[in-house]
């Protein structure tokens, strides 16, 4: 396909996600079912186009002066593919493609862009959420908004039971994988060139043999700051597909026990094929939604694992359309949930042991609200803090060299974003149960 006909194919792809409301990737996948001749590159230019465009939503449409599919399809290729209009223009002139630029469009085309420092202009996420995001990163706001509409990189962690970086690194060289900057036992591919397709790296020998899984750096950082050591007792709360149970696995080198447990079945189910690949031996599943055998591990555990449901704002740069799907009540169904959760984990922490709660997002309501909140419902039976220090402060200094990346004064934990640390964005608190003599 030419360069037109794959515009024109984007346009269609985010036609269809507006007025279906389907997720990005199912469609693209129906889109690719239906054409069947697009190979695998067109394929890929095509889905780049649909992610930036929604990456960017509304910074497009604010200098375009139109939020329509067509013209962010057409501005991505303008403002963050550096095509020149006439190029564009050209294209679009093509069979199957878009059709001639209209007079308003080439005019907008060649406006100058609009001062992305701007909140208006650069926020690229709902209205609604902007006193949240302002909450969370102050003068910062537009700093840290531009990197979560930035591409990302494949970040791979090292399966330590069965490999070791130098072999994953040499594996996957023609790649261009190299170290992560935080995680000791990650690996980073680049994020590729607008109209190339990302690498399946999970279609290597390397993988298949369980020397590394897919998995954000931040996700493998929130994991080391269980601080899960060998002959612990684990337990991984929300552990849906078990990508941090594999990694707490591997820091614990199969000694002791983890214990996996999610009420959604259908996200633990896909868990069992990745423990046998990686090796694990030191894992019991709990079956989803068996409370008694749960409530069985009361006052036990060395480490509570709370990976939280939440909006998943630290990942709009891997799922940017799911930030335009996201509204006050599903955010509000989420901050409930994430209170269950943690009503049902706290008591399952032994004294003196510790609850890690985590989300994938950078929303204060749904991160150190929530630690506040369970402190004072626990009244007195949990701290954040280990005298002055902040306990995931603590944590980070120990296995860290670099600034600690905190939620902001009086916070409770810490704060990993794009801008910040290279990472998705992640909230992570570390709490510690009174021992026995308290």
């Amino acid at each position: 396909m030419h360069f037109g006909a794959r515009l024109q194919a984007a346009i269609e792809v985010l036609t269809e996600i507006e007025s279906r409301h389907v997720p990005a990737g199912d469609a693209l996948r129906e889109w690719g079912r239906a054409h069947r001749f697009a190979g695998s590159g067109d394929r890929a230019v095509i889905g780049n186009l649909v992610f930036d465009a929604l990456r960017s939503r509304r910074s497009l449409a604010a200098w375009l002066c139109d939020d329509g599919p067509r013209a962010a399809v057409l501005g991505v290729a303008v403002r963050d593919w550096r095509r020149t209009v006439d190029e564009v223009a050209e294209a679009c002139l093509a069979p199957h493609a878009p059709g001639e630029l209209y007079a308003n469009e080439r005019q907008a085309l060649e406006a100058p862009l609009l001062d992305q420092t701007g909140v208006e202009a650069g926020g690229d996420f709902p209205d609604w959420l902007v006193p949240e995001m302002q909450r969370a990163f102050g003068a910062q706001l537009a700093t840290e908004a531009r990197a979560l509409c930035a591409r990302p990189p494949i970040d791979l962690r090292i399966n330590t039971l069965k490999s070791d970086r130098a072999k994953v690194l040499a594996a996957l060289s023609r790649h261009g994988a190299r170290e992560t900057e935080l995680s000791p036992v990650g690996v980073r591919i680049d994020a590729p060139p607008s109209d190339k397709r990302y690498p399946n790296v999970e279609a290597e020998a390397a993988h298949g043999k369980g020397w590394f899984e897919v998995q954000d750096e931040g996700s493998q950082i929130a994991a080391a700051m269980c601080a899960a050591e060998p002959g612990m007792q684990v337990l991984d709360m929300c552990a849906g597909a078990g990508g941090k149970t594999l990694a707490l696995a591997a820091a614990m080198e199969n000694k002791g026990q983890i214990h996996a447990y999610d009420s959604d079945k259908s996200r633990l189910r896909r868990i069992f094929p990745r423990l046998q690949r990686a090796g694990v031996r030191n894992c019991q599943v709990i079956d989803a939604g068996d409370t008694q055998r749960l409530a069985a591990l009361d006052g036990r555990m060395d480490v509570v694992l709370v990976d939280a449901p939440c909006s998943g704002s630290g990942t709009w740069r891997r799922r940017p359309d799911a930030k335009w799907r996201l509204t006050p009540e599903a955010l509000d169904r989420r901050l409930g949930e994430q209170q269950t959760v943690l009503a049902q984990a706290a008591p399952l922490v032994k004294p003196g042991g510790r609850l890690v709660y985590v989300t994938c997002s950078v929303v204060p309501r749904e991160n150190d609200d929530q630690v506040a909140g369970l402190l004072k419902a626990q009244d007195g039976a949990f701290s954040s803090a280990n005298g002055e220090e902040i306990l995931a402060e603590e944590n980070w200094k120990a296995r860290f060299d670099t600034p600690v990346p905190s939620a902001g004064d009086g916070s409770h934990g810490l704060l990993l974003t794009p801008a910040r640390t290279g990472t998705d964005g992640f909230y992570i608190a570390v709490l510690e149960r009174a021992p026995a003599s308290q």
